[in-house]
């Protein structure tokens, strides 16, 4: 069986979805990592029994120094793939030269990379709106596209347009991870 890290900075609802849907079906999540000690997602850590380390970035001097205890934590694990779901924090390459990673990003690359996607997407000319799955980089949000879904933005208003990105997001992670591990 395959194994995957999961590092996640925030609610958790993709990593929750990870576990529900792929978790001891077709794979295993062997870790989960937080940079946020006050993180709901480390509940379901918990909830499932997932070995959980929560590094806070805040005690590190610098970004570097935060990377390598990520590293050298993951580096513990025979890990086939390491998933960024929700996991808020612009890696350096100590990090991206080291580790095979993806990340989910709201919004169809390379439109609103960064922060404050799903608003800037659906505040834009574009018709349509949606997600990215892409292998992580050095360069924010700039690393190669494993999968994008896409929704038309028509007759939306932003709680709707929301719901469905969140929605279409956890579909997308799911099959980029199937993907990239040869599991479809």
């Amino acid at each position: 069986m395959k194994n995957i890290g999961i590092l996640f900075s925030g609610t958790g609802t993709n990593f929750k979805y990870i576990l529900d849907n792929l978790h001891n079906k077709k794979l295993n999540v062997a870790l989960a990592i937080t940079n946020n000690p006050k993180a709901k997602g480390i509940e379901f850590a918990k909830e499932y029994n997932i070995p959980l380390y929560i590094i806070d970035s805040k005690l590190y001097s610098n970004r570097e120094e935060f990377d390598k205890r990520i590293v050298k934590t993951l580096q513990k694990y025979e890990l086939d793939l390491v998933v960024l779901a929700g996991f808020m924090r612009i890696l350096t390459p100590i990090f991206t030269e080291q580790i095979k990673a993806i990340n989910l990003h709201p919004s169809l690359l390379p439109r609103h990379k960064g922060l404050r996607a799903i608003e800037r997407s659906f505040e834009d000319e574009f018709e349509d709106g949606g997600v990215s799955v892409h292998w992580v980089s050095s360069e924010l949000d700039s690393g190669e596209i494993i999968i994008q879904k896409s929704i038309k933005k028509e007759g939306l208003d932003f709680n709707s347009y929301y719901n469905k990105i969140r929605q279409i997001e956890k579909e997308a992670l799911k099959e980029a991870i199937l993907k990239t591990l040869n599991l479809t």
